[in-house]
């Protein structure tokens, strides 16, 4: 019999209409067997998205290992993996100073998630933020290196296993149970920090630093940060010749028994005052973990060296 084709019309229509729904669902949200394209700016970053994450998703890090985040200059690869994700994991806070420009050529500024978004953050003198008013800050938003402090990396990873949740429901109590493993490890880190500061004498816990990245560590675990080589919280700052000197006369009156340098700065100046008063220099990772395989290669691992170095350094010897 020979159809009519008003009703083969009618039946193409509403079966196409049926379809769509479907496709577009399974591009907004991965079905399972599909792997969340994610991108992290730092490897500190991609480290933490990775203990949430774990192979359940695809991970891209833009910084390569031993990058300065200050003075990262992103290539075209970069635009194209930023372009292609499903969410960009993000310190914020201003660390990241390339990304605005970044995620705008990538068009991807509603993908982009500030980890350090929930977190009150310290201004310029070591205050949260609001507690001084008129301070020169470098980055207005307040001190962007909120890792130091283990207590908030577990805000990061509350807010990381809610959004891939949201972005891919499918694995949702797996983001949950590898957030709430991760975050007894990090609970785990800061009671061990204590215990290791605790054993450092009350006169010995003031620390010069090259910039002012351990505002937060300081905070927790009873340090005073005396002050730093470098001005501001940005390695890109220098200081002047009159900085330089008053910096060396506190380090000499108070006697600062170390220089504490990054891994991703150029140690010249502290190389400097360190022979000018006779301090000896330690060495820590600061916005870059090591490199696979290495002795800073996860989170943890990065703070157990670095409080490592501050407790043998400030300890007096037997």
């Amino acid at each position: 019999m020979k159809k009519n084709p008003i009703y083969v019309f009618l039946f193409v229509y509403f079966a196409s209409m049926l379809f769509v729904p479907a496709c577009n669902q399974q591009v907004e949200q991965p079905i399972d067997g599909d792997k969340l394209k994610v991108v992290a700016t730092t490897t500190i970053v991609g480290d933490v998205v990775s203990q949430v994450g774990s192979d359940l998703i695809e991970l891209s890090v833009l910084l390569p290992v031993g990058t300065d985040p200050h003075s990262f200059d992103p290539n075209p690869q970069d635009i194209a993996k930023v372009s292609e994700a499903d969410v960009i994991f993000a310190n914020g806070a201003g660390l990241e100073d390339f990304l605005d420009k970044l995620i705008e050529s990538a068009g991807a500024e509603e993908r982009v998630a500030s980890l350090s978004e929930g977190i009150q953050l310290m201004d310029f003198e070591g205050a949260h933020e609001g507690e001084h008013e008129g301070e020169e800050d470098t980055h207005a938003g307040g001190n962007p290196h909120t890792w130091t402090d283990p207590n908030n990396v577990i805000v990061w990873v509350r807010y990381i296993e809610q959004l891939l949740s949201e972005l891919d429901p499918v694995h949702a109590e797996a983001y949950q149970a590898n957030a709430e493993k991760y975050q007894d490890a990090l609970e785990e880190l800061d009671a061990w920090i204590r215990e290791q500061a605790a054993r450092i004498p009350e006169g010995n816990r003031a620390i010069v630093t090259d910039h002012l990245i351990y505002g937060y560590f300081t905070e927790r675990y009873g340090f005073e940060q005396l002050g730093a080589i470098i001005p501001g919280y940005s390695t890109l700052s220098e200081p002047s010749a009159q900085e330089l000197a008053e910096m060396e006369d506190v380090i000499m009156r108070l006697g600062v028994r170390a220089i504490f340098v990054g891994n991703t700065v150029n140690p010249s100046l502290a190389e400097r005052i360190a022979e000018d008063t006779g301090v000896q220099l330690v060495y820590l990772y600061t916005g870059s973990l090591s490199q696979p395989g290495g002795e800073a290669d996860t989170y943890i691992k990065y703070m157990h060296y670095n409080t490592t170095a501050f407790v043998d350094a400030l300890t007096p010897n037997p």
